[in-house]
């Protein structure tokens, strides 16, 4: 499917209007992908094919003041694998894309504080204060969720607990836009990070939430910029460390989910539904009104590349398999037979398996029917919740149009034909994207799109007697 920049251009807000921006002049874009599990750095040609990547574990450093991301040994890796990849190929611009619910405090050149972990339970002990000053799902469309996952509670236990480090603050970055900091000096905002259930944004007006005014926070957020604004070229010491081209363009940077959608976002009209996996699902349905959202379900908006909401729900999808399929070799895989006799024997994954997200998170998970013991079982029982709790969650959000499935799921061909299975009459397609982000996130270096086409396979339903009694079943036990 193809479009141009006509028709996004009437969609976008006055703020995307006024931004500059430019495209990349050929070569490979290289996109900073940085996930919750895992970090990347894709290099991506211009016809949006991954053609090398480099990969690092995640991980959380356990120490005062609290929880934190490791930026530091990710900043060092990352420095080493721009060094690989620029001896391999030209780059010609460099995006960043990473996870939400982080931010960084800087003063200068500085970070006044770690990166504080989302997961960290601390931050709870001023929840009750927080809620009576923030909570106004109507405004923002951003659900109360646990520990840190809106961004405006994080900066609200840091401001109560380090406020002398507050005080010094001259802008929060969110966290891509940390990255692209870090590479080109400059710092910037950007709508997608700022319009995902953070507490701080008004959707409805582009514009900076009532609670973030009354905090004076709005201040201290760099100006608004596009995902796709050429910040300016890399720092002379990275280009010299690296072997980057001293003019090589570092881009402002999106949320990860969003860059997902974004490509389906600039081919296709009308309603269609995005379902990006990872440790993290997100269900985007695309024309869906946002009126029906309901916070206590974790649906909620989040915001697109062009300003413009977009109704979605979530859960820890990635987090909720590992925890059912249990421990084993990561070869074996669950099959159609071990699916169906899940169906015969009546054996049932119930959520939630985190508390972390998604419509059941307050309800304890556990394991309904005869012990499953086979890692092919384990794994194919965590096939079919996933696909269950994937469709619940657009069900939600009354998901329509053609289904596109993105990210890391798409490894599991049994979860992907399950999940066509229970949305029919639903027509379910898989992206030619494993990674979910990078080549959305690459398409901003060549801004404004044209002539985009995103390669599509249709996922064929596995056929399996007694599903829908199945699903009946689940939905009970659910209730």
């Amino acid at each position: 499917m193809r479009t141009g920049w006509a028709r996004l251009a009437g969609w976008t807000s006055t703020f995307l209007r006024k931004a500059p921006h430019e495209m990349a002049d050929g070569g490979y874009t290289a996109v900073i992908d940085i996930g919750r599990t895992h970090i990347k750095l894709c290099m991506v040609d211009e016809s949006g094919t991954i053609v090398d990547s480099q990969v690092r574990e995640n991980w959380v450093v356990p120490a005062p003041p609290f929880p934190h991301f490791d930026v530091e040994g990710i900043w060092e890796w990352l420095l080493s694998a721009l060094r690989t990849v620029a001896a391999k190929f030209p780059i010609s611009g460099i995006v960043p894309t990473a996870h939400a619910a982080a931010s960084a405090l800087i003063a200068g050149g500085d970070l006044l504080l770690p990166i504080l972990d989302y997961e960290f339970s601390g931050i709870e002990d001023i929840s009750a204060e927080y809620d009576a000053l923030a909570r106004n799902f109507s405004e923002t469309l951003s659900p109360g969720l646990p520990v840190g996952h809106n961004l405006g509670r994080q900066l609200f236990w840091l401001r109560c607990r380090f406020p002398d480090a507050f005080a010094k603050a001259r802008h929060i970055l969110t966290y891509p836009q940390y990255w692209s900091w870090r590479l080109s000096g400059v710092p910037a905002s950007e709508v997608t990070l700022l319009g995902c259930h953070t507490d701080l944004w008004k959707p409805s007006d582009n514009t900076f939430s009532t609670f973030a005014c009354e905090m004076g926070w709005n201040r201290l957020f760099p100006p608004l910029m596009p995902a796709w604004h050429l910040l300016g070229p890399v720092r002379p010491e990275i280009a010299a460390t690296t072997g980057l081209r001293p003019d090589c363009p570092v881009y402002n940077g999106i949320h990860d989910s969003n860059a997902s959608y974004l490509r389906h976002l600039v081919t296709r009209r009308g309603e269609f539904t995005v379902v990006s996996t990872g440790t993290w699902v997100i269900c985007f349905a695309a024309g869906r009104p946002t009126n029906g959202l309901d916070e206590t379900k974790d649906t909620l908006a989040n915001v697109d590349v062009l300003g413009k909401p977009v109704a979605c729900s979530r859960f820890m999808g990635g987090r909720e398999f590992a925890e059912i399929a249990g421990p084993g070799d990561a070869r074996i895989a669950g099959s159609q037979a071990d699916v169906y006799a899940l169906i015969e024997k009546e054996i049932f994954a119930v959520p939630a398996f985190s508390s972390q997200g998604g419509p059941f998170r307050r309800r304890p998970g556990r394991i309904v029917g005869p012990a499953t013991r086979a890692p092919g079982e384990r794994v194919s029982l965590a096939s079919m919740y996933c696909a269950l709790m994937i469709d619940h969650c657009l069900y939600l959000i009354d998901a329509q149009g053609d289904l596109i499935i993105e990210g890391s799921f798409l490894r599991n061909p049994v979860l992907c034909g399950l999940l066509a299975a229970l949305r029919q009459p639903q027509s379910t397609f898989l992206s030619d994207d494993m990674t979910g982000t990078a080549t959305g996130a690459a398409m901003l270096a060549r801004w404004p799109p044209h002539d985009v086409s995103v390669r599509l396979r249709p996922c064929t339903p596995l056929e399996l007697p007694g599903l829908g009694r199945y699903k009946s079943s689940w939905q009970e036990l659910c209730a």
